[in-house]
Formats: structure tokens, C-alpha cells, sequence
């Protein structure tokens, strides 16, 4: 895949820089609302897991924030390192973590399907997570127990009654810009929430991630590991915060 779309000027991740962020004191509180019984399946699309979502009403949506109107959830996943020093999409004054997670909505206020609206400025809200190593993660430990059912690429297993609001941090603060996809089609669809706060994760449920496989059955194996895009130019872009920066001591 290209790792550039050529001429593109809203690509994703960057790099926060903290002290360049401005605070928009317009920017409202995210509402999250995902309603556990809309959670389908699992399923290992050969670059990262995907927890799937039926998206065909308004079940599972977030509002609020910088969006203009409500979100349809429509799957989220992660992005992970070899090893710990490094994982994330999105990197936060040049720092890395060593996962982080995208939970990824559409417009269908605005358009009629996920597929319509991938190709739309305002057509995609991301939320991403970032993971840091610390304690172990209760909520994420049950889908790190579906995931050997998933080793494989193609595989798909049934994955019902799951609230993924359980991993995002209570702290309201995000940071929002205007980017991209960073899978194919990395179209320019998406407005960014980037939460401050990490959630913490142990280092079993992080070689969990590692155990996956890039490879279908029967193939040499390579296992699924720096699933994640380089870093993209900031362009002529702003990054907004909903917080007030911390003044220097």
C-alpha cells in the first residue's frame, strides 16, 4: 500500500506537540453511548483485529465533542510494537506508547453508509487511546481471552455483549484534528478525538496482542507486530485541545 497519498494534506497519525495545541473553550464534552448488544464478531483482517459492530441503526454513537452531529460505532482495534518502546500511531511530544486504540465511527446522519461516508471530509470520527503499561485492564481482559480464536489471518469468531466505553479513560480532555484513515484508503474522512489520558494495560495483555499472526493457516508464520503507520506532516493544520495547557512551573 502507499505509504503517502500524493498531495495529501490532511494525513494521518502526527506527532501532539502539547505546548502547539490550542485550546478552543467551545469544544463540548464527548458523549459516549454504545450499547453492548450491537458488539458481532471478531475477526483478524490481516493487519490488526477488528471487533465488529451492527451499525445499521443508532444503537452505539457518540456526539458531541467537535462533531456536528451523532456517530454510528462501526468497529475499533489497536495498533501495537514489537516491544514496548513503541506501538502507537500517534505520538504525543515525539513519545510513544506502546499501543494504542482506534474506535471508529461514521456519519450516517449525512450519508448512507459506512462506505459512502469513508470517502467524505466529514464523514469518519476516530477515537484514539493510548495504552500504557501499568496495571492489569479487567475490560480488555475479556476480549485478550478471545484472541487465540482469532490467530490466524481470515479467521472470525463471535464476540457478543461487549461495551467497549469500558476502554476509554474517564477524563474528559481530548485533543481534535482534521486527518486521515492510517489503513488503506487513508482517505481524509476523519476528524480525530485523541484522548489525554492513557488507560493502563500489563504486559500480559500487550504479548497477548503479539501471539497474532499476519499469516492465514498453513502459511509461514510472521506474527502480527508494528501494525502502525510512520508519523505524517502536520501540514498547515491545528490541533485543538479541550483542556486548558498546564501552565510551565
Amino acid at each position: 500500500c502507499p505509504l503517502t497519498i500524493p498531495g495529501g494534506t490532511r494525513q494521518s497519525p502526527i506527532n501532539i506537540q502539547w505546548r502547539d495545541s490550542v485550546y478552543d473553550p467551545f469544544l463540548k464534552p464527548l458523549k459516549i453511548s454504545y450499547d453492548p448488544t450491537t458488539c458481532l464478531h471478531i475477526w483478524n483482517n490481516g493487519y490488526s483485529f477488528l471487533v465488529e459492530f451492527d451499525d445499521s441503526t443508532d444503537k452505539s454513537i457518540i456526539v458531541g465533542g467537535p462533531l456536528e452531529n451523532q456517530y454510528r460505532l462501526k468497529q475499533f482495534h489497536f495498533h501495537w510494537g514489537a516491544i514496548n518502546d513503541w506501538g502507537s500511531e500517534h505520538t504525543v511530544d515525539s513519545k510513544f506508547y506502546p499501543a494504542e486504540l482506534h474506535l471508529v465511527h461514521w456519519n450516517a446522519v449525512d450519508y448512507p453508509s459506512f462506505e459512502d461516508a469513508v470517502m467524505e471530509g466529514n464523514g469518519l470520527a476516530v477515537i484514539g487511546v493510548f495504552l500504557k503499561l501499568g496495571a492489569r485492564h479487567e475490560g480488555l481482559q475479556t476480549l485478550v481471552d478471545a484472541l487465540p480464536a482469532v490467530r490466524h489471518k481470515d479467521t472470525v469468531i463471535e464476540f457478543d455483549e461487549f461495551d467497549p466505553s469500558c476502554l476509554i479513560p474517564s477524563c474528559p480532555d481530548y485533543w481534535t484534528y482534521a486527518g486521515s484513515l492510517t489503513t488503506p484508503p487513508l482517505t481524509e474522512s476523519v476528524t480525530w478525538i485523541i484522548k489525554k489520558k492513557p488507560i493502563e494495560v500489563d504486559e500480559d495483555q500487550l504479548e497477548a496482542f503479539r501471539t497474532l499472526l499476519f499469516t492465514s493457516d498453513g502459511e509461514e508464520e510472521r506474527r502480527m507486530v508494528d501494525n502502525f503507520r510512520p508519523l505524517q506532516p502536520l501540514m498547515n493544520r491545528t490541533v485543538r485541545s479541550s483542556f486548558q495547557p498546564q501552565l510551565s512551573p
